[in-house]
């Protein structure tokens, strides 16, 4: 009959831990998604800024070599990330296609100008730094015009900006949610095992004696659940890119690996932090205070 008691007292025990590490996990699934969110908006962000483009137009008659060269000046800018140079036989080529029919043979000549599209790192393109870098191009006597889009700039950092703090706000939400729910995951486990930590406690063995292999267990679980949710972010991920290809221009093994570093690191101290305090509260209530 004791043996019988033992088994079922075990497996409860074992579906309640089982129960605990599903429930941390995901939790710790959803903290991840919002890890990769945060990743891919903010590589979203610096792929659109560095999408913003300078326009460059050189004066007639300026030889390619020069303009070449001038090219290579612009390059070193500390706010250029790249630059194209498209001749104006390139950009008469372009406009035919997008016009479908031939305006040289119309006009009788090449009205189009050669050009360098400047493209600037994520972190300068903004108005105030491309205006700055405009006016130091403007002094070149091989340079005829620089145009860029301000109003699509300003557009285009404002709407980043928000959609920033939206979901980092959304993002502190969410951990403050993640915190509560796996401190009360972890408590409800504790819960079970009261009268046994009050049983040690009354044989003599000593607070850190008692909290310590069930400190071990919630680091483990919290270990686990963290492994079983990069599982399932590494799935979605593959599904993500298998359904939207385009997001491989997103990816970033470093700052993924990072994420996925978090997740179980987060699910390690909360786990091992909710468990201490779980433990210590029922080694302070009194015998009576258990049935409560």
């Amino acid at each position: 009959m004791e043996e019988f008691e033992d088994s079922r007292a075990s497996k409860k025990t074992k579906t309640i831990y089982v129960s605990t590490v599903i429930s941390i996990s995901l939790v710790l699934l959803m903290v991840g998604l919002l890890g990769l969110i945060i990743v891919h908006g903010r590589k979203l962000s610096n792929y659109v800024k560095e999408n913003i483009v300078l326009n460059v137009i050189i004066n007639e008659g300026t030889k390619e070599v020069d303009i070449l060269q001038l090219q290579k000046q612009i390059e070193k800018n500390n706010y250029v990330k790249s630059t194209q140079y498209i001749s104006k036989e390139i950009a008469a080529r372009n406009l035919t296609k997008d016009l479908g029919e031939d305006f040289i043979k119309f006009l009788g000549y090449n009205p189009l100008l050669s050009t360098i599209d400047v493209y600037m790192k994520a972190d300068y393109a903004n108005n105030e730094s491309i205006e700055i870098l405009s006016k130091n191009l403007r002094k070149n006597p091989m340079i005829n015009e620089v145009r860029y889009q301000k109003s699509l700039v300003d557009m285009i950092n404002q709407n980043i900006k928000t959609i920033s703090i939206v979901i980092l706000g959304f993002g502190f939400v969410l951990l403050i949610i993640a915190v509560g729910l796996i401190n009360n995951t972890i408590r409800l486990a504790i819960y079970s095992q009261r009268f046994l930590i009050k049983s040690m406690q009354l044989v003599g063995a000593t607070r850190s004696f008692i909290r310590r292999p069930f400190i071990n267990y919630g680091i483990l679980h919290g270990f686990i659940a963290g492994l079983i949710a990069v599982i399932l972010l590494v799935l979605t991920l593959y599904f993500a890119q298998q359904q939207i290809p385009e997001l491989v221009i997103l990816t970033n093994y470093y700052e993924f690996g990072l994420v996925f570093l978090g997740v179980i690191g987060v699910g390690i101290l909360i786990s091992g932090l909710s468990t201490y305090f779980a433990v210590t509260k029922y080694l302070k209530l009194k015998v009576y205070d258990l049935y409560r």
